[in-house]
């Protein structure tokens, strides 16, 4: 009798119970890539976020790009701001066309010479000058790719860190529906449930393997930017820590931070050294209106003797020679260029004034969204979180005893999930926001 009645409820549920069963077979299947990244991963070492930075700053390419791009240019000042290579000139003079004799003619010479052009006094000075705070403004721009390429890292770093949280919460909801599913079966065997009690705790079972199967890929696609990023091997296991600390620290105040970022932020001092650089080459336009020099000595060496009413062997000649480049066409030419460099500056200037606004707003935006994170957390911590928890155990203990019904139940199971879910969010993008706060400021003491 007891045998029978235990599989009556077989005969009624065959369908779905195929159903669940090819359902779990799926899942099986589909936690196989998990197993095995567990397994490799077991092998590995912990990648702590600052680790995940080290590992980014050490070997991008890119920022290794800009950085010898900066190394590059800061050799370029010296060699705008020496004079240019003198000129060594060889010749023959006057050589007669009829018998090439050195001797026929007295004019005729063998010489060499030597020329030095000499810019007017202060353009090598505004030449290097220019290189000068180009050369710094790329610095400025390595340390601001760092700045950037540090949060990227962060920003990636706690998205996977949510997208395992987010694994755990949905495993142990898992074990919730099929706690669900257990008490349920058994209270339909003896008579006491519904069938569509079971079959709904079944469906929310599937969408939650359905959940895990997209989360998991979801982690995986992560996992491969943070290691592009670390320049490593895209496919390379990702170990994470499995707990953090969640203890949010305080920020400086908003004013504070800007001040901060008005002398820390390396994007708006490359901008002053590029408003500074195009300032000094308004200056050389205009230093352009003054001419150039060049100066020039020559030896001439003579053969022969002189005619016989003067006697002797002819005498070598010295030849000297001053030049000066006359600003003729200064209407079309310089006048055009001082023009030109007015422009760029003033280009230069409005761009750091939009770029200093940006700035700001993105200190302020990171400060809102901080405060915002940091209150939902400790609001989803303290209060919400357990509370449903709460819920769904009054709420299992009630169905136990016919008090409530299994949707209510059900739907406090999915409440708890989804708020769980949100406490994991809030922390990461409190973290997130602390440091895009860092990046946007320039430097990370940005704490009380």
């Amino acid at each position: 009798m007891n045998r029978g009645k235990s599989m009556k409820p077989i005969i009624k549920l065959g369908r779905y119970s195929i159903q669940l069963v090819g359902t779990l077979v799926l899942l099986a299947c589909s936690m196989v890539p998990i197993i095995l990244f567990a397994e490799e991963s077991s092998n590995q070492s912990v990648l702590a976020v600052e680790m995940a930075v080290a590992a980014a700053v050490q070997g991008n390419p890119g920022l290794a790009e800009m950085q010898y791009r900066y190394e590059a240019m800061a050799e370029i000042p010296s060699q705008v701001g020496t004079l240019p290579d003198p000129m060594l000139s060889l010749g023959a003079m006057n050589l007669p066309l009829d018998t090439f004799n050195r001797d026929q003619e007295a004019m005729t010479q063998m010489q060499i010479g030597f020329s030095q052009i000499f810019p007017f006094p202060g353009k090598l000075g505004l030449r290097e000058e220019v290189a000068e705070f180009e050369a710094q403004a790329a610095s400025f721009s390595v340390e601001e790719m760092r700045l950037k390429l540090t949060d990227q890292v962060v920003n990636k770093w706690w998205q996977v860190y949510y997208l395992d949280r987010a694994i755990d919460t949905i495993e142990s909801n898992q074990l919730l529906l099929e706690q669900f599913i257990e008490i349920a079966r058994t209270k339909y065997e003896t008579g006491t449930g519904l069938q569509q009690d079971v079959l709904l705790a079944q469906l929310e079972l599937s969408k939650l393997i359905d959940q895990e199967i997209q989360v998991t890929s979801l982690r995986r696609n992560q996992a491969i930017r943070l290691n592009v990023l670390m320049d490593r091997k895209p496919q390379s296991a990702i170990l994470l820590p499995a707990s953090v600390s969640n203890v949010m620290p305080a920020i400086l105040a908003e004013d504070e931070l800007h001040r901060l970022a008005e002398v820390a932020r390396p994007l708006l001092k490359n901008l002053e050294q590029k408003l500074a650089s195009a300032n000094s080459r308004l200056d050389l336009a205009k230093r352009d209106y003054y001419p150039d020099f060049s100066v020039g000595v020559a030896y001439g060496n003579r053969a022969g003797r002189n005619a016989p009413f003067v006697g002797g062997s002819r005498s070598d000649l010295l030849s000297i020679m001053v030049g000066i480049k006359i600003p003729l066409y200064s209407g079309r030419k310089q006048s055009r260029a001082v023009s030109q460099r007015t422009s760029e500056v003033q280009r230069q200037q409005y761009g750091l004034l939009d770029e200093r606004g940006r700035v700001m707003a993105d200190i302020s935006a990171a400060v809102t969204d901080y405060q915002r994170a940091q209150a939902q957390l400790s609001l989803f911590e303290n209060g919400i979180v357990p509370q449903a928890g709460q819920t769904v155990q009054s709420m299992l203990a009630g169905y136990q005893v016919n008090e409530v019904d299994f949707l209510n139940l059900v739907r406090s199971q999915v409440t708890l999930f989804s708020y769980e879910l949100q406490y994991w969010k809030a922390l990461t993008e409190a973290r997130q926001a602390l440091s895009w706060l860092e990046a946007s400021v320039g430097e990370e003491s940005i704490y009380e």
